[in-house]
């Protein structure tokens, strides 16, 4: 049992997180807080891996090592919310929830280094830059799995559209690969007045924003998941000018591997060639690439297994269709076993969404958050 005035602590800590949020690779404050509760815990604290990444440590007795990850970073949202907790910093926010992953394996580390009913050693990563930076990929490159290895990692994520007190979890697929890119169309200016004096990147633009969505329309089989999305667009100065340039920002997400290498070759294909008739030449350079989310079946099972010893058959989601976005706990999956699930965020009404400027994390679930931390240390480390 989880005690309420831990619970009631780790909403504190949340709460403060959510009002003090801070971007990719600059979560210094939030670093410094972890590491020094990590501390006060009694832990081994390692920082600095991927410059604000921080691992804790907790050792007892022989067994197996497992890591547990949350993530700490925010975005670069302006919050819309009415929270007494709401945002201190203009233009950034916790919009996905990190603020209560971070409180709430803080909270099951304190938890788990007072109670000790488990023999092994817990490895608690802390990860900077989950959103399109790649800080779990850059903690694996700084050394994460050499520093501490792992028999497996378990990654969790809040998820509206799911009720508080559900979990859901696939043997396979969890979470789309994410290609980001940014293409520029290099035409020539004129004015607009005269635009045979030129070439147009804005209707070149136009056009080839149309022919990509082709791509999963009518080049991929109805069985295969992809979506390209096109999600910014920059280019002219002055109203009467067309302009030189135009760049092009967005994003592609595959459940399958071999979909995304040929999905990726068509983009290519599009850029370079389509806008050529029209006097325009276009080049794509490739910004962020996580791969698929995919769990390993074992420790898939060993989560599906902790849920069933907490909750009703009916709460615990199995094989369940993927999400088309994306998770760079990914990274860690490619060199290491383990498993990344859901934990269902809706109360009596639905949630925001994840990355709406409205949206909050609920409270109500920090402490089913504590509790399956505990209850899969426990299970998978069991006392000697």
């Amino acid at each position: 049992m989880i005690p309420v005035s831990l619970i009631e602590e780790a909403t504190q800590w949340r709460r403060q997180f959510h009002a003090w949020p801070e971007l990719g690779y600059y979560e210094h404050q939030t670093s410094r807080q972890v590491a020094e509760q990590l501390r006060a815990f009694g832990l081994q604290v390692h920082t600095g891996l991927a410059g604000t990444g921080v691992v804790g440590t907790l050792e007892n007795g022989p067994g197996p090592v497992i890591g547990f990850r949350a993530d700490m970073d925010a975005l670069p949202i302006t919050e819309l919310g009415d929270a007494a907790w709401r945002s201190a910093q203009p233009g950034v926010m916790h919009a996905c929830g990190h603020d209560g992953h971070t409180a709430m394996l803080l909270a099951a580390a304190k938890h788990l280094s007072a109670t000790r009913n488990f023999s092994g050693t817990l490895h608690f990563v802390f990860q900077p830059a989950e959103e399109n930076l790649g800080g779990a990929r850059k903690m694996v490159e700084d050394g994460l799995f050499t520093l501490f290895p792992m028999d497996a990692i378990y990654g969790l994520h809040n998820w509206p559209g799911l009720p508080v007190g559900h979990l859901a979890v696939n043997s396979g697929a969890m979470m789309a690969s994410l290609d980001a890119f940014e293409i520029t169309l290099r035409g020539k200016s004129c004015h607009a007045a005269m635009p045979e004096n030129g070439a147009d990147p804005i209707v070149a633009a136009a056009q080839l924003i149309l022919a990509l969505q082709t791509i999963p329309a009518r080049r991929l089989s109805p069985l295969a998941s992809a979506v390209v999305s096109i999600t910014q667009i920059n280019g002219g100065e002055a109203i009467n000018v067309i302009p030189e340039n135009v760049v092009l920002r967005g994003t592609l997400r595959c459940l399958q591997s071999d979909v995304r290498v040929n999905v990726r070759k068509m983009i290519d294909e599009f850029v370079t060639t389509f806008t050529s008739p029209m006097g325009i030449e276009g080049t794509i350079q490739y910004l962020t690439d996580y791969p698929v989310t995919r769990n390993h079946q074992a420790e898939a099972q060993n989560v599906r297994d902790c849920a069933l010893s907490l909750l009703p058959p009916e709460r615990v989601h199995w094989e369940i269709n993927p999400s088309m976005a994306s998770e760079d706990f990914a990274c860690m999956l490619e060199v290491c076993p383990g498993a990344y699930f859901w934990l269902g965020a809706d109360g009596a009404t639905p949630s925001a969404p994840l990355h709406n400027a409205r949206y909050d994390f609920n409270d109500a679930l920090i402490g089913e958050g504590i509790s399956i931390w505990t209850r899969l240390a426990e299970k998978l480390l069991p006392l000697r």
